[in-house]
């Protein structure tokens, strides 16, 4: 069993549940706790987790980059180093990532909750990124999921501004999947996470993968893949096993396979 220092790990019901674990820091990113995230990412879909479930320990779901630890005079090195590789692992997940977010989620931590393909929000969390009040601007991500998800004058308003976003703000703009009452945040996203890894497995993670690359493609390039996509589900056993199930007029059981 592989021990970590920044964060928990445990599976149940084919979940992969990842929790950063530096609550004494509100959760904040350090260059161990990322390459302790990607080695998680990694031994989930290697263990045969079928999603992910991400949130924080304590208080808050990730206050950001850590800035009491000493810092490189080349932030560009530090992310391209440590950070981006992690978002690049996260966008290629064959299986899909639920995060739950409670409390703060700042910064770079505002970019890791929104990289979830469901963003669970409880109504007393916000979502931040003050990079401007710094002379910073949004890294890991951050520009280019507001933009995609809230579109651009609402990311102008959130990056220029630099002012919170509260949960319910956040689900009205499109940002997030959903806000929910404080007490119910873990709840359903368990709840979701689990539906999910029930769900075909492979053909859920060429969804992730197509959405990730429509909004980028031209139409021609969008319909050739998913055609090798089809092609490649269209052979599964999930795929006979739907259509078993159809025809049996019973709940399909998906193996993830």
């Amino acid at each position: 069993m592989t021990a970590y220092n920044t964060i928990h790990y445990a599976v149940a019901e084919r979940v992969a549940r990842i929790t950063l674990a530096r609550p004494d820091r509100l959760n904040a990113i350090t260059a161990e706790m990322l390459g302790e995230l990607g080695h998680a990412l990694d031994r989930a879909v290697a263990e045969g987790a079928r999603a992910i479930l991400l949130t924080g320990e304590g208080r808050a779901f990730c206050s950001g980059a850590d800035l009491g630890v000493s810092l490189p005079d080349d932030l560009g090195l530090l992310l391209e180093a440590h950070y981006n590789p992690v978002a690049m692992k996260i966008a290629a997940l064959p299986i899909p990532l639920v995060t739950a977010v409670n409390g703060v989620a700042a910064g770079a931590g505002c970019s890791l909750a929104l990289m979830g393909d469901f963003v669970i929000a409880a109504r007393s969390s916000y979502f931040l990124l003050a990079f401007v009040n710094i002379g910073l601007v949004p890294d890991f991500g951050g520009t280019w999921l507001v933009a995609r998800n809230a579109g651009r004058a609402k990311a102008l308003e959130m990056m220029l501004l630099g002012e919170r976003v509260s949960a319910g703000k956040a689900e009205a703009w499109g940002m997030i999947y959903s806000a929910v009452d404080d007490a119910d945040l873990l709840s359903d996203a368990v709840g979701l996470a689990q539906r999910l890894a029930r769900g075909p497995t492979q053909a859920m993670g060429m969804i992730r993968r197509a959405v990730g690359q429509a909004l980028t493609l031209p139409l021609a390039e969008v319909l050739r893949r998913e055609a090798a996509d089809q092609r490649q589900a269209g052979a599964t056993a999930d795929f006979a096993e739907g259509v078993a199930a159809i025809a049996e007029k019973r709940s399909a059981k998906f193996v993830g396979k």
